[in-house]
């Protein structure tokens, strides 16, 4: 009899690459059924994936109830929040924690928890203004201490970011961060392999519950970033390391000192701290498929 897992976000980058690896590995496409939780299965996304035999099921994160009831007679589960939605820390939290103490009351056996590391105690509160880091972090807190069983997959910066951030004209294209040209980022293809960390997660639960996974391809920097734009695009890109505060000048002022902040993270801390190079190497043991490159990234991602 097939289990279930339910994912959340299905129709987004994150649940549609766990829906898509788990369809397309034979073991786990025999081993579960798939159920998706979004807002609206009336949308064109949530109906292409009824036609792929998902369920799709309507819940909002900040109601409990209806959390509980998506969740109901899961085996494992899936789960990921948008911070950017509402931009606040407490709501995150919230939803977080809902989908936890559901997991909980449903007897779920497996939450894979979309997570990153704790800006502000890896920092000792230098860095005080990342509630996209903390809010995920303090839910897996929680998670730890409700002992639900579970593993957290946190995610490195997204390949997406950086080819969204380049500045295009006819002559070429450039970049510009509060980045060294050699700092070393943990890049991450979030649509295409999100999935592919989970399903190695399912195939290999008993070694990892309880434990983080790092999902990035691998280290990559600025540098590497525009000659690989340059290789595709056939113009010159350039990189160019500005400032911090020059950096935030040019951002919205609503996310202008939590960008900046963020590139200090990885600049400054290695994104996931102390060891994360470790633990990235480790966590590529047990990815189900090779992850994206950059190159294979910046290659499908165009034009430039």
């Amino acid at each position: 009899m097939s289990k279930l897992i339910t994912v959340f976000g299905a129709t987004g980058n994150q649940g549609g690459s766990v829906i898509a690896s788990i369809q397309g590995n034979s073991k786990l496409s025999s081993e579960y059924k798939i159920r998706g939780v979004t807002r609206d299965p009336s949308k064109p996304k949530g109906q292409a994936l009824a036609e792929k035999g998902v369920e799709l099921v309507k819940a909002d994160l900040s109601d409990k109830e209806s959390v509980k009831k998506a969740i109901e007679g899961s085996y494992a589960v899936f789960a990921v929040t948008n911070y950017w939605e509402y931009m606040s820390k407490d709501i995150e939290v919230t939803q977080g924690k809902n989908i936890a103490d559901a997991c909980k009351a449903n007897g779920v056996s497996l939450l894979i928890w979309s997570s990153i590391p704790h800006a502000g105690r890896m920092t000792d509160g230098k860095l005080d203004d990342l509630p996209h880091f903390d809010a995920k972090a303090e839910v897996a807190d929680y998670i730890r201490e409700q002992k639900i069983p579970a593993v957290f997959l946190n995610a490195g910066c997204f390949m997406s970011n950086f080819t969204g951030a380049l500045q295009k004209s006819e002559e070429g294209n450039s970049l510009t961060l509060n980045l060294h040209p050699d700092t070393k980022i943990p890049l991450f293809d979030a649509a295409g392999d999100t999935g592919k960390f989970a399903a190695g997660i399912l195939l290999n639960t008993s070694e990892l519950l309880n434990k983080d996974i790092y999902a990035a391809t691998g280290w990559y920097t600025p540098t590497d970033i525009v000659k690989a734009v340059e290789k595709f695009s056939g113009k010159k890109a350039t990189f160019n390391e500005v400032p911090d505060e020059t950096f935030r000048s040019f951002l919205p002022e609503a996310i202008a000192h939590e960008m900046m902040q963020t590139f200090m993270l990885v600049r400054d801390y290695a994104y996931y701290g102390p060891g994360g190079d470790k633990i990235l190497a480790e966590s590529l043991k047990y990815v189900a498929e090779k992850p994206t490159t950059l190159e294979e990234f910046v290659a499908k991602s165009g034009p430039y």
